[in-house]
Protein backbone atom coordinates (compact mmCIF):
# COMPACT_ATOMS: atom_id res chain seq x y z
CA UNK A 1 0.00 0.00 0.00
CA UNK A 2 1.22 3.56 -0.69
CA UNK A 3 1.05 6.61 0.70
CA UNK A 4 -1.94 7.13 -0.87
CA UNK A 5 -3.78 8.07 2.47
CA UNK A 6 -1.45 10.98 3.85
CA UNK A 7 -2.00 12.17 0.28
CA UNK A 8 -5.95 12.15 -0.41
CA UNK A 9 -5.99 14.09 3.24
CA UNK A 10 -3.58 16.23 4.37
CA UNK A 11 -4.39 19.58 3.39
CA UNK A 12 -2.28 21.15 0.56
CA UNK A 13 -1.69 24.73 2.23
CA UNK A 14 -0.78 23.21 4.96
CA UNK A 15 2.58 21.90 6.18
CA UNK A 16 2.88 19.04 8.24
CA UNK A 17 3.10 20.46 12.30
CA UNK A 18 1.60 23.62 11.16
CA UNK A 19 -0.25 25.53 13.58
CA UNK A 20 -3.80 25.29 11.24
CA UNK A 21 -2.80 21.20 11.30
CA UNK A 22 -2.38 20.87 14.81
CA UNK A 23 -5.72 22.75 15.56
CA UNK A 24 -7.70 20.50 13.17
CA UNK A 25 -6.34 17.17 14.89
CA UNK A 26 -7.29 18.72 18.79
CA UNK A 27 -10.71 19.85 17.10
CA UNK A 28 -11.50 16.58 15.30
CA UNK A 29 -9.58 14.57 18.61
CA UNK A 30 -11.91 16.54 21.44
CA UNK A 31 -15.18 15.99 19.31
CA UNK A 32 -14.20 12.80 19.41
CA UNK A 33 -14.25 12.72 23.35
CA UNK A 34 -17.81 14.70 23.35
CA UNK A 35 -19.27 11.81 21.46
CA UNK A 36 -17.81 9.27 23.57
CA UNK A 37 -19.59 11.14 26.51
CA UNK A 38 -22.42 11.33 24.64
CA UNK A 39 -22.85 7.39 23.77
CA UNK A 40 -21.64 6.65 27.64
CA UNK A 41 -24.96 8.92 28.50
CA UNK A 42 -27.09 7.54 25.75
CA UNK A 43 -26.55 3.91 26.93
CA UNK A 44 -27.05 5.08 30.93
CA UNK A 45 -30.71 6.63 29.79
CA UNK A 46 -31.05 2.98 27.37
CA UNK A 47 -30.70 1.17 30.69
CA UNK A 48 -33.15 3.64 33.16
CA UNK A 49 -36.42 4.94 30.59
CA UNK A 50 -39.04 2.67 30.26
CA UNK A 51 -42.41 1.63 31.48
CA UNK A 52 -40.52 1.50 34.72
CA UNK A 53 -38.14 4.51 35.03
CA UNK A 54 -34.49 3.62 37.21
CA UNK A 55 -32.99 6.66 38.56
CA UNK A 56 -29.52 6.91 37.07
CA UNK A 57 -27.91 6.87 39.89
CA UNK A 58 -29.37 2.92 40.50
CA UNK A 59 -28.44 2.00 36.99
CA UNK A 60 -25.01 2.92 37.63
CA UNK A 61 -25.00 0.93 40.55
CA UNK A 62 -26.58 -2.40 39.07
CA UNK A 63 -23.69 -1.92 37.01
CA UNK A 64 -20.69 -1.67 38.73
CA UNK A 65 -21.85 -3.44 41.79
CA UNK A 66 -24.83 -6.42 41.00
CA UNK A 67 -27.19 -7.09 43.70
CA UNK A 68 -30.77 -8.29 43.45
CA UNK A 69 -33.07 -5.68 43.69
CA UNK A 70 -36.24 -4.67 41.52
CA UNK A 71 -33.59 -1.77 39.94
CA UNK A 72 -31.00 -4.83 39.18
CA UNK A 73 -34.09 -7.15 37.41
CA UNK A 74 -34.78 -4.33 35.72
CA UNK A 75 -31.69 -3.03 34.15
CA UNK A 76 -30.91 -6.78 33.30
CA UNK A 77 -33.64 -6.83 31.17
CA UNK A 78 -32.92 -3.83 29.12
CA UNK A 79 -28.92 -4.76 28.53
CA UNK A 80 -29.76 -6.92 25.25
CA UNK A 81 -31.54 -4.17 23.77
CA UNK A 82 -29.15 -1.42 24.39
CA UNK A 83 -26.13 -4.12 23.66
CA UNK A 84 -28.25 -4.99 20.23
CA UNK A 85 -28.53 -1.26 19.50
CA UNK A 86 -24.78 0.01 20.16
CA UNK A 87 -23.87 -2.99 17.85
CA UNK A 88 -26.96 -2.23 14.81
CA UNK A 89 -26.29 1.52 15.30
CA UNK A 90 -22.25 1.43 14.85
CA UNK A 91 -22.73 -1.17 11.40
CA UNK A 92 -25.62 0.92 10.07
CA UNK A 93 -23.75 3.97 10.18
CA UNK A 94 -20.07 3.42 9.45
CA UNK A 95 -21.72 1.14 6.72
CA UNK A 96 -23.23 4.60 5.35
CA UNK A 97 -19.92 6.45 5.37
CA UNK A 98 -18.31 3.55 3.25
CA UNK A 99 -21.27 3.91 0.85
CA UNK A 100 -20.65 7.66 0.36
CA UNK A 101 -17.06 7.18 -0.48
CA UNK A 102 -17.52 4.48 -2.79
CA UNK A 103 -20.54 6.26 -4.51
CA UNK A 104 -18.69 9.83 -3.83
CA UNK A 105 -21.76 11.22 -2.89
CA UNK A 106 -22.54 12.81 0.19
CA UNK A 107 -26.19 11.55 0.03
CA UNK A 108 -25.43 7.81 -0.59
CA UNK A 109 -27.19 5.42 1.49
CA UNK A 110 -26.43 1.49 2.30
CA UNK A 111 -29.42 0.65 0.50
CA UNK A 112 -27.94 1.91 -2.80
CA UNK A 113 -26.78 -1.67 -3.42
CA UNK A 114 -29.90 -3.40 -2.78
CA UNK A 115 -28.58 -4.88 0.62
CA UNK A 116 -31.50 -3.77 2.81
CA UNK A 117 -33.94 -4.98 0.13
CA UNK A 118 -32.54 -8.07 -0.38
CA UNK A 119 -32.20 -9.28 3.39
CA UNK A 120 -35.87 -8.23 3.39
CA UNK A 121 -36.98 -9.96 -0.07
CA UNK A 122 -34.94 -13.21 1.56
CA UNK A 123 -36.46 -13.05 5.14
CA UNK A 124 -40.64 -11.91 3.71
CA UNK A 125 -39.74 -15.16 0.96
CA UNK A 126 -38.12 -17.60 3.77
CA UNK A 127 -41.50 -16.62 5.90
CA UNK A 128 -43.94 -17.28 3.44
CA UNK A 129 -42.51 -20.30 1.83
CA UNK A 130 -40.22 -22.18 4.33
CA UNK A 131 -42.00 -21.21 7.94
CA UNK A 132 -38.75 -19.21 8.56
CA UNK A 133 -38.88 -18.17 12.66
CA UNK A 134 -37.60 -15.05 14.08
CA UNK A 135 -34.44 -16.72 15.63
CA UNK A 136 -33.24 -17.74 12.05
CA UNK A 137 -33.34 -14.28 10.18
CA UNK A 138 -30.13 -13.56 10.28
CA UNK A 139 -29.08 -16.80 8.29
CA UNK A 140 -31.07 -16.15 5.63
CA UNK A 141 -30.68 -12.11 5.02
CA UNK A 142 -26.98 -12.37 4.69
CA UNK A 143 -27.52 -14.80 1.62
CA UNK A 144 -30.48 -12.59 0.09
CA UNK A 145 -28.36 -9.49 0.63
CA UNK A 146 -25.17 -10.92 -0.85
CA UNK A 147 -27.54 -12.00 -3.83
CA UNK A 148 -28.93 -8.26 -4.65
CA UNK A 149 -25.44 -7.26 -4.30
CA UNK A 150 -24.42 -9.67 -7.12
CA UNK A 151 -27.26 -8.79 -9.13
CA UNK A 152 -26.15 -4.93 -9.00
CA UNK A 153 -22.96 -5.25 -9.70
CA UNK A 154 -23.41 -7.64 -13.11
CA UNK A 155 -25.67 -5.20 -13.94
CA UNK A 156 -23.56 -1.79 -12.88
CA UNK A 157 -20.56 -3.64 -15.28
CA UNK A 158 -22.45 -4.52 -17.96
CA UNK A 159 -19.93 -4.99 -20.87
CA UNK A 160 -17.38 -2.98 -19.00
CA UNK A 161 -15.74 -1.62 -15.54
CA UNK A 162 -18.18 -0.46 -13.60
CA UNK A 163 -18.68 2.96 -12.22
CA UNK A 164 -20.32 5.07 -8.99
CA UNK A 165 -23.15 6.31 -11.39
CA UNK A 166 -23.79 2.49 -13.03
CA UNK A 167 -23.83 1.08 -9.47
CA UNK A 168 -25.86 3.42 -8.01
CA UNK A 169 -28.76 3.06 -10.64
CA UNK A 170 -28.63 -0.12 -10.86
CA UNK A 171 -29.18 -0.58 -7.01
CA UNK A 172 -32.38 1.48 -7.54
CA UNK A 173 -33.77 -0.94 -9.82
CA UNK A 174 -32.82 -4.08 -8.11
CA UNK A 175 -34.41 -2.56 -4.71
CA UNK A 176 -37.67 -1.49 -6.49
CA UNK A 177 -37.76 -4.73 -7.55
CA UNK A 178 -37.32 -6.65 -4.11
CA UNK A 179 -39.54 -4.28 -2.70
CA UNK A 180 -42.48 -4.42 -4.94
CA UNK A 181 -41.56 -8.51 -4.25
CA UNK A 182 -42.01 -7.84 -0.45
CA UNK A 183 -45.16 -5.91 -0.63
CA UNK A 184 -46.62 -8.26 -3.30
CA UNK A 185 -46.20 -11.62 -1.18
CA UNK A 186 -46.99 -9.93 2.31
CA UNK A 187 -50.46 -8.37 1.19
CA UNK A 188 -51.08 -11.87 -0.77
CA UNK A 189 -50.63 -13.53 2.76
CA UNK A 190 -52.37 -12.20 5.62
CA UNK A 191 -50.11 -14.90 8.01
CA UNK A 192 -47.03 -13.57 6.36
CA UNK A 193 -48.10 -9.30 7.06
CA UNK A 194 -48.71 -10.01 10.71
CA UNK A 195 -45.38 -12.26 11.63
CA UNK A 196 -43.08 -10.00 9.21
CA UNK A 197 -45.11 -6.02 9.75
CA UNK A 198 -43.16 -5.57 13.44
CA UNK A 199 -39.75 -6.86 12.16
CA UNK A 200 -40.45 -4.64 8.48
CA UNK A 201 -40.70 -1.08 10.46
CA UNK A 202 -37.52 -1.69 12.24
CA UNK A 203 -37.51 -2.06 16.74
CA UNK A 204 -34.67 -2.74 18.91
CA UNK A 205 -37.69 -3.95 21.22
CA UNK A 206 -39.04 -7.83 21.93
CA UNK A 207 -35.89 -9.52 19.91
CA UNK A 208 -34.46 -12.15 21.08
CA UNK A 209 -31.29 -12.05 23.25
CA UNK A 210 -29.88 -14.88 20.57
CA UNK A 211 -30.00 -11.79 17.58
CA UNK A 212 -26.59 -10.67 19.54
CA UNK A 213 -24.47 -13.41 19.51
CA UNK A 214 -25.89 -14.33 16.08
CA UNK A 215 -25.08 -10.94 14.23
CA UNK A 216 -22.30 -10.16 16.43
CA UNK A 217 -19.53 -11.90 13.93
CA UNK A 218 -20.74 -10.61 10.55
CA UNK A 219 -20.81 -6.95 12.35
CA UNK A 220 -17.21 -7.27 13.91
CA UNK A 221 -15.86 -8.09 10.43
CA UNK A 222 -17.87 -5.77 8.43
CA UNK A 223 -16.39 -3.07 10.69
CA UNK A 224 -13.05 -4.26 10.46
CA UNK A 225 -12.52 -4.19 6.84
CA UNK A 226 -14.73 -0.85 6.97
CA UNK A 227 -12.17 0.74 9.08
CA UNK A 228 -9.34 -0.90 7.51
CA UNK A 229 -10.17 0.97 4.28
CA UNK A 230 -10.27 4.66 5.03
CA UNK A 231 -7.12 5.21 3.11
CA UNK A 232 -8.36 3.55 -0.08
CA UNK A 233 -11.20 5.66 0.38
CA UNK A 234 -9.83 9.11 1.14
CA UNK A 235 -7.51 8.40 -2.73
CA UNK A 236 -10.94 7.02 -4.23
CA UNK A 237 -12.20 10.25 -3.65
CA UNK A 238 -9.69 12.21 -5.91
CA UNK A 239 -11.04 9.66 -8.83
CA UNK A 240 -10.21 6.54 -10.14
CA UNK A 241 -7.75 7.44 -12.56
CA UNK A 242 -5.99 9.62 -9.23
CA UNK A 243 -6.38 6.77 -7.33
CA UNK A 244 -4.74 4.11 -9.37
CA UNK A 245 -1.91 6.70 -9.91
CA UNK A 246 -1.35 6.93 -6.13
CA UNK A 247 -1.42 3.11 -5.78
CA UNK A 248 -4.51 2.21 -5.09
CA UNK A 249 -6.93 -0.61 -6.61
CA UNK A 250 -10.01 0.65 -7.52
CA UNK A 251 -11.68 -2.88 -7.72
CA UNK A 252 -10.50 -4.25 -5.03
CA UNK A 253 -11.15 -1.20 -3.15
CA UNK A 254 -15.16 -1.14 -4.63
CA UNK A 255 -15.18 -4.93 -3.61
CA UNK A 256 -14.07 -4.90 0.21
CA UNK A 257 -16.49 -1.69 0.48
CA UNK A 258 -19.22 -3.75 -1.04
CA UNK A 259 -18.33 -6.66 1.10
CA UNK A 260 -18.41 -4.49 4.19
CA UNK A 261 -21.38 -2.58 3.82
CA UNK A 262 -23.24 -6.06 2.90
CA UNK A 263 -21.73 -7.71 6.05
CA UNK A 264 -22.63 -4.61 7.93
CA UNK A 265 -26.46 -4.19 6.98
CA UNK A 266 -27.29 -7.29 6.20
CA UNK A 267 -26.85 -8.22 9.74
CA UNK A 268 -28.33 -4.98 11.15
CA UNK A 269 -31.48 -5.70 9.23
CA UNK A 270 -31.50 -9.24 10.43
CA UNK A 271 -31.36 -8.69 13.92
CA UNK A 272 -33.99 -5.86 14.01
CA UNK A 273 -35.18 -5.00 10.67
CA UNK A 274 -34.92 -2.37 8.28
CA UNK A 275 -34.12 0.99 9.84
CA UNK A 276 -33.93 4.00 7.54
CA UNK A 277 -31.54 7.33 7.29
CA UNK A 278 -28.90 6.06 10.58
CA UNK A 279 -26.43 5.27 7.78
CA UNK A 280 -27.50 8.55 5.60
CA UNK A 281 -27.60 11.35 8.37
CA UNK A 282 -24.84 10.13 10.39
CA UNK A 283 -21.54 10.57 8.57
CA UNK A 284 -23.37 13.65 6.34
CA UNK A 285 -23.28 15.40 10.14
CA UNK A 286 -20.16 13.77 11.48
CA UNK A 287 -18.22 14.76 7.99
CA UNK A 288 -19.35 18.86 9.06
CA UNK A 289 -16.63 18.12 11.98
CA UNK A 290 -14.39 15.55 10.41
CA UNK A 291 -14.07 16.90 6.79
CA UNK A 292 -13.91 13.94 4.38
CA UNK A 293 -11.46 12.09 5.71
CA UNK A 294 -12.24 8.44 6.81
CA UNK A 295 -9.19 8.31 8.77
CA UNK A 296 -11.82 10.40 11.57
CA UNK A 297 -14.97 9.58 9.71
CA UNK A 298 -15.30 6.17 10.47
CA UNK A 299 -14.37 6.02 13.91
CA UNK A 300 -17.15 9.23 14.02
CA UNK A 301 -19.64 7.33 12.62
CA UNK A 302 -18.55 4.59 14.88
CA UNK A 303 -19.67 6.03 17.99
CA UNK A 304 -22.32 8.99 16.69
CA UNK A 305 -24.50 5.60 15.13
CA UNK A 306 -25.21 4.14 18.38
CA UNK A 307 -25.93 7.59 19.56
CA UNK A 308 -28.77 8.16 17.44
CA UNK A 309 -30.62 4.96 17.39
CA UNK A 310 -30.15 4.28 20.93
CA UNK A 311 -30.76 7.91 21.51
CA UNK A 312 -34.35 7.64 19.10
CA UNK A 313 -35.15 4.58 20.92
CA UNK A 314 -35.24 6.24 24.20
CA UNK A 315 -37.25 8.80 22.62
CA UNK A 316 -39.57 6.28 21.15
CA UNK A 317 -40.05 4.76 24.87
CA UNK A 318 -40.74 8.31 25.92
CA UNK A 319 -42.97 10.48 23.66
CA UNK A 320 -46.27 7.80 23.83
CA UNK A 321 -45.47 6.00 27.14
CA UNK A 322 -46.78 3.84 28.51
CA UNK A 323 -46.36 1.89 24.71
CA UNK A 324 -43.23 2.42 22.52
CA UNK A 325 -42.86 3.75 18.69
CA UNK A 326 -40.56 1.67 16.59
CA UNK A 327 -36.77 3.21 16.71
CA UNK A 328 -37.43 3.03 12.78
CA UNK A 329 -40.45 5.45 13.08
CA UNK A 330 -38.26 8.03 15.16
CA UNK A 331 -35.34 7.73 12.99
CA UNK A 332 -36.87 8.48 9.78
CA UNK A 333 -38.61 11.42 11.70
CA UNK A 334 -35.29 12.76 12.32
CA UNK A 335 -33.74 11.58 9.32
CA UNK A 336 -35.67 13.07 6.66
CA UNK A 337 -34.85 16.77 8.04
CA UNK A 338 -31.35 16.12 7.98
CA UNK A 339 -31.92 14.53 4.77
CA UNK A 340 -33.73 17.75 3.46
CA UNK A 341 -31.28 20.31 5.11
CA UNK A 342 -28.45 18.61 3.30
CA UNK A 343 -29.68 18.89 -0.27
CA UNK A 344 -30.78 22.13 -0.28
CA UNK A 345 -27.24 23.24 1.07
CA UNK A 346 -25.53 20.58 -2.08
CA UNK A 347 -24.23 23.02 -4.68
CA UNK A 348 -25.67 22.47 -7.83
CA UNK A 349 -22.84 22.55 -10.89
CA UNK A 350 -24.73 25.15 -13.96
Amino acid sequence: MTDAPRLAARPVSAAPGSTPVRRSLSRRATGLVVIAVLLALTILLSLAVGNKYIPLPEVWTALVNPGDGYAQTVVDSRIPRTILGLIVGAGLAVAGAVMQGLTRNPLGDPGLFGVNAGAAAAVVTATAFLGLGSGNRVWVALPGAFLAVAVVYVIGAGAGRSSPIRLVLAGVVVTAVLAAWGSAVTLSLPGVFDSYRYWAVGSLAGRDPQAIADVLPFIGVGLVIALGLAGPLNALALGDDLAQTLGVKVGRTRLLGALATTLLCAAATAAVGPVGFVGLAVPHVVRSVTGSDHRWLLPYCLLAGPVLLLGADVLGRVIVSPAELMVGIITAFVGAPILLLAVRRMKVPE
